[in-house]
């Protein structure tokens, strides 16, 4: 598996890493770490001495996470780029045709400030790749569910198809969680036919379902992750979709996502 993994030499852009090749304990990796250089001058001169400083500076931190981390399982390039990271980083990645980008992010309270305004949002707009979000506070072992937030529409075909496929190396399995304001015989023959639809394409890949009714759905969300342990949270990052919603209303995104839990966001 290819992944890329955006580096700034602090501890938790090095957890995002660390996250990475626990999520993935046997499969043979092949990862990018990138630096962006992004720089802000008054004098091109200057400039010149300061990016020249920044991109030697950065080489020499990628070769000791290098050295760190390659083993025969995993195979480690580093790259240092200049530009706007999120545009750098989401170009880079498609024309490395990585499979994932994993990410570090800063926050005490995990999605609810992490996104807004930061790299990591402008990154989810950017990419056509998954990004896998790892806040500064979630547990980098012992992730050993991953629960996928569906809504039993069209447009998430893709996304659990591609998400199934590669979590069978994945020391996470699926799960599958769905919230409705009411829920009734519809949901639960939705729910039934989606445990048809995996058994037949992924007949080694048993899922448990889990339908949640609550007033709001992120609320739902929110209340679900708070009372369970070990687990990442999977969502299709839609424009009509339940991810739409909390980037749509800031009241939504305040009321949301209060748990620190790595998050994978597919496009």
């Amino acid at each position: 598996m290819k992944i890329l993994i955006p580096v700034d030499f602090s501890k938790n852009s090095e957890k995002a890493l660390q996250f990475a090749l626990n999520l993935i304990p046997e499969k043979r990796l092949d990862i990018i770490l990138v630096h962006v250089v992004e720089l802000v001058y008054d004098f091109a001169s200057q400039a010149a001495l300061a990016l020249d400083s920044m991109y030697k500076d950065a080489e020499k931190l990628i070769q000791r996470l290098q050295e760190k981390y390659e083993d025969d399982r995993v195979h480690l390039t580093g790259k240092v780029q200049e530009g706007t990271p999120s545009i750098t980083l989401a170009r880079l990645a498609e024309q490395e045709a990585v499979s994932l980008i994993v990410m570090g992010t800063k926050g005490a309270s995990g999605v609810k400030k992490v996104l807004i305004g930061t790299t990591a949002a402008n990154l989810v707009k950017e990419s056509a790749v998954p990004v896998l979000l790892v806040p500064e506070e979630a547990k980098i072992k012992g992730i050993t569910r991953l629960i996928l937030a569906l809504e039993f529409e069209d447009h998430e075909e893709n996304f659990i198809d591609w998400l199934y496929h590669f979590s069978t190396d994945w020391l996470a399995k699926p799960e599958v969680l769905h919230v409705q304001t009411t829920l009734g015989f519809r949901e639960r023959i939705l729910a039934l036919g989606f445990e048809h639809y995996i058994r037949d394409k992924f007949p080694a890949q048993a899922s448990k379902i889990h339908l949640i009714e609550s007033d709001e759905v992120n609320v739902g969300i929110e209340d679900f992750l708070n009372q369970e342990e070990n687990i990442m949270l999977a969502m299709c990052h839609s424009h009509r979709g339940i991810w739409h919603q909390l980037w749509a209303k800031s009241k939504s995104i305040e009321m949301a996502y209060h748990s620190t839990v790595p998050l994978l966001i597919m496009v």
